[in-house]
């Protein structure tokens, strides 16, 4: 009975010797594979969450600097948060504080620059969206309306999608379109149904172009461009 186990624990070990001979390689590079994607898929997100780390040291820095009116110390920790560390959320959110900062005191150029940077490299379409908000803020108040308008003609995310078209009636309106300005006006009042306040000062400008939103056919404005 001993002999025979043996005959079958030799068979056995045979048929394995066998088959690693044939798929040993195989196996051991598809181990090696796998074993390295994990190690390099740990060592980035450590890496991701060392650069939040440090970049959220930085963010503090400028949002000191804002506070305290410091645009010398504001601009000089934006530029090292998108340096160092331009690919994190922390990045992104500084160019929006230190865009609004730069307006603030008169730095328009530098504010549109921050702004740009967002609206074209950030990785979230919310961050994305806000940038363009603002940049065509800028741009409209600055003249430039066929830039505004650009920066408003991509599409939205959802939420953004009811601002996007009250700006774009601001815009519209500046160039004297006011049947377009209506147009997106009543879109904007449309989309804003859940921001009660915001969607008053919509249909207060749908007002003052003569058009009542919640009326069921308004009557069109008397001398409206077409």
């Amino acid at each position: 009975m001993a002999k025979a186990l043996d005959l079958e624990e030799q068979e056995q070990l045979d048929q394995i010797k066998h088959f690693w001979k044939k798929y040993g390689n195989l196996i051991s590079w598809v181990l090696i594979a796998v074993m390295g994607s994990y190690a390099a898929w740990n060592g980035y997100h450590y890496w991701q969450r060392d650069q939040a780390s440090k970049a959220s040291i930085l963010f503090d820095e400028l949002e000191r600097a804002v506070a305290s009116g410091d645009l010398v110390r504001v601009e000089r920790s934006f530029a090292d948060m998108k340096d160092k560390f331009g690919a994190t959320h922390y990045a992104h959110q500084a160019a929006l504080l230190a865009a609004k900062s730069l307006q603030a005191q008169g730095k328009s150029e530098a504010a549109r620059a921050g702004l740009s940077w967002v609206a074209e490299s950030a990785p979230d379409p919310a961050y994305r969206d806000i940038a363009r908000l603002r940049l065509s803020a800028l741009m409209l108040d600055a003249g430039s309306n066929d830039e505004a308008l650009s920066q408003l003609s991509g599409p939205f995310t959802p939420a953004m999608q009811g601002l996007a078209a009250d700006l774009r009636g601001d815009v519209l309106k500046a160039q004297n379109k006011n049947t377009e300005a209506i147009a997106a006006y009543q879109l904007a009042w449309q989309m804003l149904s859940d921001s009660t306040d915001y969607r008053r000062l919509v249909e207060a400008k749908l007002n003052a172009l003569g058009i009542d939103p919640q009326a069921a056919s308004p009557a069109p404005v008397k001398g409206a461009s077409k």
